[in-house]
């Protein structure tokens, strides 16, 4: 018993294996003889030892645990402090409790520091200050905006409420009427365009109802189709094109602003110039190329992480919400695929995505296909294609891709995910700006290569292809049996509906097999070569091959080429889907293959609008459009663009006394004009 006694915890409670061992002990003894009564005696001595030097030990532990506590209880002890630190006790307790008034006090500073540097830069040259007037007004705007809409909504939604319910009311007949009007409008504004610019347009509006008829045709649901969806995205179509391309106030915008990321991607240079060195454009796709898709990357991240982007994807999603009738979840999703890609804009809605319907996932899937990412914009306009158009194009396909989704796979189920259960997007997981630049920059990495190997292994790939069908033509006396002139033939009578001139239709049907079958990187590195011979000049034809297009034909190729739809992306969407939702991994699988069909039907019915919209200026300089007049066969004789340039060339000949070719005009041009205006004798003579 001193045993346990001398083994108690400092609680007063005792030992229990100290207890039961001596227990033990002590029966043991009773057991057995004496004979075994020195060794258990010696057992006895032994466990003793043990247990004494275990105590000991715990006894030292809860020593120096009393000692660090009796060390603390030390520090805690109040202490004087000096002058100084009460001040700033004093200022730290004063901010903290009027923290929001500082803060407010602050972002005012800023503003009116802000505005008074606008108010000045307007005042020294207002033209030069206008881009910096417009955002600070449009900033303004909205964020008046977002402060009434965030207050006041209720009151709002309340005043309009009367109207909201008369529509809803009147809604039966009053679509029909609005929808009767929208046709003779159309039909109207074709006749009158027609007669002023040619039957082009006529061919590309059949274009557009040929894809909307096939759509319906061959819709999982033909019967289900909800209407709205589709021609509010189609008719968003048209007043985005009518904006940009017709208005001279939108083409100047979208000019401006494609000009503006031109020059905003060049600053990529100075990275590649000091990793690779002076020379890197020597190494042009490598070098020059792929930095863009690195530095894109880095700012979409910056401005992921301040907020930016959700604000502004958004805004846009709402507009499409509310125009075309879409759910939350696949309008944010549309409108996030104008600026970053297929398998990012997903993550915007990811909390949302295991509750979606079939046809909500099939419009986010064709949403992606029919929109490429900002981050390979800046690649393709550094191959020599129109920022404005690149730009435009994106914008146009996000409402088309809805309108096709809803119309090749209806809406049967009842969605889960509205407005009212509060639908938020992601925020950033970056912790500052600098950690959002280098996820932003480290995040490229994957792009970038996957962009290089690609391109490596289809252009590897395609040349085999090339070899071995010329092979096979050449046996049948065709050597010029190549994969681009099967996908010609294939694609040709698609490109063809678009508006794109019959001549050019089998050079763009080749494109178009391209993109699908390889990847849009290809087809826009042919197209950027197709435009710098246009850019050139020289002759159309050699040989009886087309050298390049007219710039008709090359703007619908943009429109129709902008998107991810090819056999590449398929599996890429189907894995990175699959990893956001597990639990839709077999529907995503069962309509990726019809998302991808639609997400081309898209691009095309967006070049469609183009083709109807688009009035290109003069394709290539007069002195070699009439040099080359007399080869042309998609020109008539009563072309715009010759009676222009002999125009002219008249008007100039008008104010001089020469009356013979001068300059870069040959005898044949004037021969070409004179045909064609039927002038004097005395010029052509």
């Amino acid at each position: 018993m001193e045993l346990t006694e001398t083994n108690r915890d400092h609680s007063g409670v005792r030992n229990l294996a100290f207890q039961n061992d001596s227990d033990d002990a002590v029966g043991d003894k009773n057991l057995k003889g004496l004979g075994d009564n020195s060794q258990t005696t010696k057992n006895s001595q032994n466990k003793e030892t043990v247990h004494i030097n275990q105590g000991d030990e715990y006894i030292n532990i809860e020593s120096d645990l009393h000692e660090n506590k009796r060390a603390s209880i030390d520090d805690e002890q109040p202490r004087l402090k000096g002058h100084l630190e009460k001040r700033y006790d004093e200022v730290c307790e004063f901010c903290k409790k009027h923290k929001t008034r500082i803060r407010y006090v602050v972002y005012g500073i800023l503003i009116t520091a802000y505005l008074a540097v606008v108010i000045a830069a307007c005042t020294l040259n207002f033209q030069r200050a206008l881009p910096l007037f417009v955002v600070t007004v449009l900033a303004i705007f909205f964020i008046c905006w977002d402060f009434f809409i965030a207050k006041y909504e209720d009151r709002i939604a309340a005043f309009f409420s009367p109207g909201d319910r008369y529509l809803k009311k009147q809604w039966f007949w009053l679509k029909w009427v609005l929808c009767a009007a929208l046709i003779i409008m159309i039909i109207c504004w074709l006749i009158f365009d027609t007669t002023k610019r040619g039957s082009h347009q006529l061919i590309s509006f059949g274009g557009l109802v040929m894809y909307v008829v096939l759509m319906l045709i061959f819709s999982k649901y033909p019967t289900q189709v909800a209407w709205r969806p589709v021609f509010s995205g189609i008719g968003m179509q048209f007043i985005l094109g009518i904006l940009i391309l017709r208005t001279k106030v939108g083409f100047d915008v979208f000019n401006w602003l494609g000009i503006q990321i031109q020059t905003f991607l060049e600053y990529s240079d100075a990275g590649a110039k000091f990793v690779f060195g002076d020379k890197y454009t020597d190494h042009f796709f490598a070098f020059k190329v792929l930095p863009i898709v690195v530095f894109f990357s880095t700012v979409m991240s910056m401005l992921y992480h301040v907020g930016f982007m959700q604000w502004l994807v958004g805004k846009v999603g709402w507009i499409m919400h509310v125009f075309m009738g879409t759910t939350p979840v696949e309008s944010l999703v549309a409108a996030g695929n104008i600026f970053v890609g297929q398998t990012e804009s997903p993550l915007l809605v990811r909390p949302y995505l295991p509750y979606i319907t079939k046809s909500e996932l099939h419009a986010v899937m064709t949403a992606g296909f029919s929109t490429i990412a900002g981050s390979v914009l800046g690649a393709y306009i550094s191959f020599g294609v129109s920022s404005s158009h690149l730009l435009t194009a994106s914008i146009m396909s996000a409402p088309a891709s809805l309108a096709v989704s809803k119309l090749f796979w209806p809406e049967t189920e009842k969605p889960l995910v509205t407005l009212r259960s509060g639908i938020q997007m992601a925020k950033s997981e970056s912790k500052n700006l600098l950690e959002a630049a280098s996820q932003g920059a480290s995040t490229s990495i994957g792009l970038v290569a996957n962009i290089a190997v690609n391109v490596i292994s289809f252009l590897a790939l395609l040349s085999f292809l090339d070899s071995a069908l010329s092979w096979v033509g050449n046996l049948f006396d065709y050597p010029q049996l190549t994969f681009e002139n099967i996908c010609a033939y294939v694609f040709m009578p698609f490109s063809f509906m678009m508006g794109v001139d019959w001549e050019d239709s089998f050079i763009v049907g080749g494109l178009l097999g391209y993109k699908t079958f390889f990847n849009e990187f290809l087809a826009y590195k042919r197209l950027s070569k197709l435009i710098q011979n246009r850019e050139k000049g020289g002759s159309m034809y050699i040989n009886g091959v087309k050298q390049y297009m007219t710039v008709r034909s090359e703007v619908i190729a943009t429109y129709a080429l902008c998107g991810f739809a090819n056999f590449g992306s398929l599996g890429l969407v189907i894995g990175g889907l699959t990893s956001i939702a597990p639990s839709k991994k077999k529907e995503i699988a069962d309509s990726a293959f019809r998302a991808m069909i639609a997400g081309t039907v898209a691009c095309f019915m967006t070049a469609c609008v183009a083709g109807m919209l688009t009035v290109p200026s003069l394709e290539v300089p007069c002195h070699i459009l009439l040099g080359n007049a007399s080869n042309f066969t998609d020109f008539p004789a009563n072309s715009t663009e010759l009676v222009e340039c002999c125009q002219q060339l008249f008007t100039s000949e008008n104010h001089s006394e020469e009356i013979f070719p001068r300059g870069n005009y040959s005898l044949n041009s004037w021969k070409v004009c004179c045909q064609i205006l039927g002038q004097p004798a005395f010029h052509c003579t």
